[in-house]
């Protein structure tokens, strides 16, 4: 990752916040600013302009949704903002709200991704050059609630593995070395899956978003 990224943190806990911020600038990334609550990261990022935005979920007064709005509404400011969220545990309903624009440069992991620095930064580095980058537990869990779902159900098991390795936001060079198999392989495998969740090349959505938002609205509409 370049070294002039400019990182915003939304984080209430200040031990967490000045942690991550501490992480980030060892690794000489340029943390311009830190926030403890929603309104004071949108003030933030408005006044810093920052290439991405790393937010907690839960932020006061309430620690419920402050922070997916407050990413909602960030990228409605900046559509071109990259935003990481952090959750202390799956919370798929918020995962789908912040995806539901289909563009990328969109995360969300799981806070105990942090402590493991190496994939953390790696996901950071996804969103900020305009991938996704999904937590595997938050995967992990679709795939059990979403058993039943028709189109799921199309998929077969490889194609599942894909799948889920997409959703974490790996491209295809990386699925195919996750499963020893050769890019063409996972090329086929990626058009299959398209063509059986019935996503076209001419929808506006980019397909690999499409594909992980078809199973976190139908995990939301399960849960």
């Amino acid at each position: 990752m370049e070294p002039d990224v400019r990182i915003v943190i939304a984080e209430d806990d200040p031990l967490l916040r000045e942690g991550l911020a501490l992480l980030l600038r060892a690794e000489g990334l340029d943390v311009v600013a830190t926030a403890g609550t929603a309104d004071e990261v949108l003030a933030a990022i408005d006044r810093h302009r920052p290439d991405v935005a790393i937010l907690d979920v839960r932020m006061p007064p309430s620690h419920t949704d402050e922070g997916i709005r407050a990413a909602v509404e960030a990228r409605r400011r900046r559509p071109d903002l990259a935003v990481l969220v952090l959750s202390a545990y799956v919370e798929q309903s918020f995962a789908s709200e912040l995806l539901a624009g289909g563009a990328g440069g969109l995360g969300y992991l799981l806070k105990e991704r942090v402590g493991r620095v190496e994939e953390f930064l790696t996901a950071l580095e996804r969103v900020v050059d305009g991938g996704t980058a999904i937590d595997p537990e938050v995967v992990a869990q679709l795939f059990t609630r979403t058993r039943q779902d028709t189109r799921l159900e199309r998929l077969s098991p490889r194609e599942r593995d894909v799948l889920a390795l997409m959703a974490e936001g790996l491209g295809n060079t990386a699925v195919a070395e996750r499963l020893f198999v050769t890019e063409g392989a996972v090329h086929k495998h990626i058009r299959s899956i398209f063509g059986k969740l019935e996503l076209s090349p001419a929808d506006r959505v980019d397909r690999r978003v499409a594909a992980v938002l078809h199973y976190l609205e139908d995990a939301r509409r399960r849960s």
